[in-house]
């Protein structure tokens, strides 16, 4: 069974707010609600209840939405305790901005092993190429690879005074400021926390940060869709998304997915287009041949039924693993096919960027930006 927004709204309509009168979603109670497959999450603001009210419209939410709704829906509730001045403006807009730092991008994949990293990896150095200050947030949790394709592995942020306030200073090499959970943790150290841990400790590589003036910050997501991805877009104002895939339809059936979790209606994310990886290989034998492995043009005809942009494609070639094993991304190499091809999806994704903030309503938390000091807005 599929759920829907407005059948829970419709739910919880029928349930009065405590000691107030009046339905939840008329007082402005509910500050968000987020629907992924059979699992709802609903965000509660209440005004100073009683524990025993509190667990008195837990127990109601519950039992309406199973009742009303779908019996075997897995039911999160979060109830947040509000000043009256807070709770007179159910409508806030989710996401604290950090100052400085004129564009936030996540780059996403539905299924891991497609390149997401990489394409992080090459992004980021060529923008810093194109004259962008650029960072990268590696949230890929349980799984961070950032440090390795920056030669960074062992090095460790360190801690400066901002404004009097201890901040983390994140490591930079190739123009690009980094931060990651590899920066923390032993090579063969597995990470083994639950959302909750894992959800701090990348607030803190975000807020405890010193990130200084950015043109654009890049988050590596983690695959999937998961707690890492709900806490991003609720803590910061992400101006797009981008979602990369290979071509054969083992992983654009969860690229799709991918799509669907930032288009969905509490969340909104603009996605800002999508990058086919492994598109072809050509063996340096016969460099007029292209062999099309695992499918063609894939992620290119899922931009179109999706009505998103598709930012460009990427060759399936040795040295972009090579390069990201020895921790210089390929986008470094001068006069290469490769790296024409990663400065032609850049400046598409920095068009897309131009574009999202010129078009985006002045009641949205992102700013609009010209980027002055970005060569890619320049050309």
């Amino acid at each position: 069974m599929k759920i829907t927004k407005e059948a829970v709204f419709k739910a919880l309509k029928k349930i009065s707010l405590p000691g107030e009168g009046g339905n939840l979603i008329d007082k402005g109670a509910i500050s968000n609600i987020m629907i992924f497959g059979d699992q709802i999450d609903i965000d509660i603001q209440l005004e100073n209840p009683s524990l025993q009210a509190r667990k008195k419209l837990e127990v109601t939410i519950l039992k309406t939405i199973h009742e009303h709704v779908y019996e075997k829906a897995k039911i999160k509730i979060n109830i947040k305790v509000v000043t009256p001045e807070v709770a007179s403006k159910p409508n806030l807009i989710k996401g604290k901005r950090i100052s400085g730092i004129d564009n936030i991008i996540a780059i996403s994949s539905g299924k891991g092993g497609v390149g997401k990293s990489t394409v992080t990896a090459n992004l980021a150095v060529t923008l810093a190429q194109m004259g962008c200050k650029v960072g990268v947030l590696d949230a890929d949790i349980y799984g961070p690879s950032i440090p390795t394709m920056f030669d960074m592995e062992g090095a460790r942020p360190l801690s400066i005074q901002v404004d009097g306030k201890s901040k983390m200073e994140p490591v930079e090499n190739y123009g690009v400021k980094i931060l990651s959970i590899g920066f923390f943790t032993k090579p063969e150290q597995a990470v083994i926390w639950r959302g909750p841990m894992a959800t701090k400790a990348l607030n803190q590589m975000i807020f405890d940060a010193a990130w200084g003036a950015l043109d654009f910050l890049l988050i590596d997501l983690p695959p999937g869709t998961g707690d890492i991805h709900l806490s991003i877009v609720q803590s910061l104002p992400i101006n797009g998304a981008v979602v990369v895939s290979t071509p054969q339809n083992v992983a654009l059936a969860d690229a799709k997915k991918g799509i669907a979790m930032f288009q969905q209606e509490n969340i909104k994310v603009p996605v800002l287009g999508i990058i086919e990886n492994m598109s072809y290989f050509t063996p340096a034998e016969l460099p007029n041949n292209k062999y099309y492995i695992f499918g063609k043009k894939g992620a290119e005809y899922l931009a179109k039924d999706k009505e998103v942009p598709f930012l460009g494609s990427l060759p399936l070639e040795q040295s972009v693993r090579e390069a990201a094993d020895f921790g210089r991304p390929a986008a470094l190499q001068e006069g290469t096919a490769l790296t024409t091809a990663f400065a032609e999806i850049t400046k598409k994704l920095v068009s897309q960027v131009l574009l999202r903030n010129k078009n985006l309503p002045p009641t949205k938390a992102v700013e609009i930006t010209n980027l002055v000091g970005c060569e890619a807005i320049k050309n």
